[in-house]
């Protein structure tokens, strides 16, 4: 069978996308093969093709668990056997998925880079017949590649056990300069190197200036209406600006690690089939989803990198049509930025701090620990030792990055309750138990439906409104479940820890020191590429992100927010701007929201003209806050 039928019959399509087909043919000749392929130029076809073309199983290693599901997923609904080796998997289930590999006939299995350094996986490794070894997120072997994972070093633990199956190293995001120590630590021989340009040129780069976010966002949503993905910084932001823009006649929904799985499921198939046009999102959504017909991709706050900026924008106008990807953008953001991304990253002598208080918490004794798994409240960790939340949550980022610990993160915040009597059963309930009402009148006020329907709650919000204990509040909501008046579903945990190495102290954190500090030091320079591209209104762009990742072009894109904004002050000086603003306020007052959606101009070029117009005293501001002639 060929490539281009193995394609169509598991894919459906008739056609490969630039460079898919060179790079497919040269693993299928045994080369070592390296492709950089931008955000949308199909990665995963480079090696899922022609592994499923060679006797055998194909090792991926990737650290993304949410991705690696997801292609899992994939693949069994196309019939494919495919299994992921994912965190909080047993050892039995673990020893059982590992021989399903060997005599299964799977054709993909998925595992991180931490699960191949354990003696188990390496074994059964051995023993099966593997054709091929992938490297998904492959800049991530280099100590200056974005989100360097020391744990990847070990992958040619994985070539030494089949010294003679050929190697795919597949990145989206890698710089140029990063590419020679990709190829150097996976022991690739005479290597075959495939980069497709990250040139997009149907997405229209443009960071716009406003002091009014929500207005700018209806205004550009308004102009350019289609599937649209809108990036916040935090959970609370998708549901608030999601709940705006609903009320502003769109459609929209929202999205991030905090809801169910089944809502995240239902929203995601919303969007997908088009009953909700906007998806208001925190940054991991959208990886491994390939909607082609995304028209705007909005970033409303600053990215924290250019790499994760582009992959992101990189998810508008896969069909080829144009598209936008958008930056919002205020005076106070930079300060934001660098106040989430820099200010909060700990010092050396607190991430020694904060491992040590962890193996305290779990009562780890010095020595053991290893592989040991806990469930993990976060919030009460940071109340046990009054700790700093986003300096500590930082820290522990870090040391699950450098394999230290493997966090897995639930967000089970939220506990569910339903009344299973009527009202009036439990006004009688309530005459026998008075130390239940204060307790049950925040649950009656607080949640509207919880008669109907099982309802989340917010614990530490119940608890706060009732001015109880936890102990007490967590007592009488079980006394409430046990006298069957509510079904009760608790979630008592956030997070789950496993410890990667035997608590050693400082011996096990002085190694990754030197990692660390050239981690920090990659984080100010991302910072301070985003805040140089967003200020740069002089140079194309599309010039700009090619520049970021070393590829050189001459010719302006015509399209982003600078090119646009030269073509447009061109225009409006010979259409004369100010004359245009004259006779739109001989009509009627307006409002500068109002004249900016008729004049086809940036935001600060009305301003700056509205501000000569007052001065000369032609026009002048109303009690009402429009404009009006003199």
């Amino acid at each position: 069978m060929h490539a281009i039928e193995v394609l169509e019959r598991y894919w459906n399509y008739t056609s490969f996308r630039p460079l898919q087909e060179d790079i497919i043919n040269s693993v299928l000749a045994n080369e070592d093969t390296f492709a950089l392929l931008p955000t949308g130029g199909g990665k995963s076809i480079c090696f899922q093709v022609p592994a499923m073309m060679k006797e055998g199983i194909c090792i991926v290693v990737s650290p993304l668990i949410a991705l690696m599901k997801d292609q899992v997923n994939t693949l069994k609904q196309k019939g494919i056997k495919a299994i992921a080796l994912t965190s909080g998997m047993s050892y039995k289930d673990l020893d059982t998925q590992l021989d399903n590999c060997i005599y299964g006939n799977y054709k993909f299995l998925y595992l991180s880079p931490e699960r191949l350094q354990q003696p188990l996986v390496q074994e059964r490794l051995q023993l099966m017949q593997v054709n091929l070894i992938a490297v998904d997120e492959a800049h991530c072997i280099s100590q200056w590649g974005n989100d360097f994972r020391p744990a990847y070093k070990h992958i040619s633990t994985l070539r030494e056990l089949h010294p003679q199956v050929n190697c795919i190293a597949l990145t989206a995001s890698a710089k140029y300069s990063i590419i020679d120590d990709i190829v150097n630590n996976l022991d690739f021989v005479a290597p075959k190197i495939y980069k497709a340009s990250f040139t997009r040129k149907n997405i229209a780069y443009q960071v716009v200036e406003t002091e009014d976010k929500l207005f700018q966002l209806k205004h550009t949503l308004g102009k350019n209406p289609g599937s649209s993905i809108i990036y916040v910084r935090n959970r609370r932001a998708t549901k608030d600006i999601s709940n705006y823009l609903e009320a502003q006649g769109f459609s929209s929904t929202f999205y991030h690690s905090g809801i169910t799985n089944k809502e995240k499921n239902e929203r995601l198939q919303f969007w997908l089939s088009e009953q909700k046009l906007i998806m208001v999102a925190t940054t991991a959504f959208g990886m491994g989803i390939d909607k082609p017909n995304v028209k705007n991709v909005i970033h409303y706050n600053l990215p924290e990198s250019l790499e994760s900026y582009y992959q992101e924008a990189g998810r508008a106008g896969r069909n080829g049509q144009s598209a936008n990807a958008i930056i919002l953008k205020q005076n106070i953001d930079e300060e934001h930025l660098k106040n989430q991304f820099l200010s909060t990253l700990p010092s050396t002598d607190y991430v020694k701090n904060i491992y040590k208080k962890l193996c305290n918490y779990f009562q780890i004794a010095y020595g053991e620990g290893e592989n040991s798994t806990y469930q993990f409240d976060f919030k009460t960790f940071c109340s046990t030792y009054k700790l700093n939340p986003s300096i500590t949550y930082n820290t522990l980022t870090v040391l699950d990055r450098n394999s230290i610990i493997a966090l897995t993160q639930h967000f089970n915040f939220r506990t569910k309750i339903q009344f299973l009597i009527t009202s009036n059963a439990l006004f009688q309930y309530l005459e026998r138990h008075l130390e239940l009402n204060t307790l049950v009148k925040v649950l009656l006020r607080t949640y509207g439906g919880i008669f109907d329907y099982d309802t989340k709650v917010n614990l530490n919000l119940v608890i706060d409104k009732t001015s109880l204990p936890e102990k007490k509040v967590i007592q009488q909501l079980q006394l409430l479940e046990k006298d069957e008046v509510i079904s009760l579903e608790m979630a008592n945990t956030d997070s789950e820890i496993t410890f990667l190495k035997p608590r050693e102290d400082d011996i096990t954190i002085n190694p990754i020191i030197k990692t660390i500090k050239q981690q920090y030091q990659l984080k100010h320079q991302q910072v301070e590429a985003v805040i140089n591209y967003v200020n740069n209104d002089t140079v194309c762009k599309n010039r700009q992100l090619l520049a970021y990742f070393g590829e050189k072009s001459k010719d302006n894109c015509g399209i982003c927010s600078v090119c646009v904004k030269d073509k447009s002050n061109n225009e409006i000086s010979s259409s004369n701007l100010t004359q245009q603003i004259l006779m739109a306020l001989a009509q009627e007052d307006l409002s500068s929201r109002q004249l900016i959606m008729s004049i086809n101009c940036t935001e600060s070029t009305l301003i700056a003209a509205l501000k000569t117009l007052i001065e000369t005293k032609k026009i002048k501001i109303t009690d009402s806050n429009t404009y009006t002639l003199i």
